[in-house]
């Protein structure tokens, strides 16, 4: 009877000693598992601002962001330019054709058309069209704000048939109250269906040889002076 309760006492311990290392091994492992760091999930990217430029258009933060504004190429120039894609691209990428075929060649660097969004100098809040990809500025360092005459009235003439070609959709910086002759920018708002019309017969002009950019036009002609005379007339008035 003795040794058998000495077998009881030693079988006793030992589950007890065996239940004791099993919480130590469970205590251990859940320790073990608090150390381990929790994984934070990335915050989600903000959503982008929409903060319409001064001409109505949304802004966007750079180009070929997945956004409206992307580098484009200029056919028959050597560069790009960051501009609105769709309709804004066909319309101002015209007016840079054809000052570079009439007026001057340009050269990389020549033309800027994005620029990020930022404060301007009061009186210059046209400038934040550029951050939607609306306007472009043809050789701003030739033609600095503030300063007038820098055209001869052979390429002036070229310009205001480029405007009145344009039918008002475009409007030029020199005719601002503190002119910018280096300055073109749309002149309506997204929703405009001349912007729509115009475009779609640039489109027409540039698939049709002998129309379009690259053809020199007779700036002289008298129905083209009438046209170009009575859109400056409305857009400085």
């Amino acid at each position: 009877m003795a040794t058998s309760r000495r077998v009881f006492l030693r079988s006793a311990v030992g589950v007890a000693v065996a239940a004791g290392a099993g919480m130590e091994i469970l205590t251990g492992t859940a320790t073990a598992d608090s150390r381990v760091p929790k994984r934070v999930p990335k915050p989600l990217p903000e959503p982008r601002k929409i903060i319409p430029s001064e001409n109505g258009w949304p802004v966007d933060t750079a180009p070929n962001s997945g956004g409206s504004v992307w580098t484009r190429p200029v056919p028959g120039a050597s560069f790009d330019v960051d501009v609105a894609i769709g309709d804004v691209e066909t319309v101002l990428v015209h007016v840079v054709r054809r000052f570079n075929y009439e007026i001057d060649t340009l050269r990389p660097g020549d033309v800027v058309g994005f620029r990020p969004f930022g404060k301007v100098k009061k009186g210059l809040e046209y400038q934040t069209n550029h951050s939607s990809g609306t306007a472009i500025d043809i050789r701003p360092d030739w033609y600095p704000v503030g300063v007038a005459g820098g055209f001869y009235p052979q390429e002036l003439a070229v310009i205001r048939d480029i405007l009145a070609e344009c039918e008002g959709v475009v409007k030029w910086g020199g005719d601002f109250p503190t002119p910018d002759q280096s300055h073109f920018q749309i002149d309506v708002p997204p929703s405009s269906d001349r912007l729509k019309l115009l475009a779609a017969k640039i489109r027409n002009w540039n698939g049709v040889p002998g129309l379009g950019a690259g053809v020199i036009q007779n700036t002289q002609d008298k129905t083209r002076l009438k046209a170009a005379e009575a859109l400056k007339r409305l857009q400085t008035a």
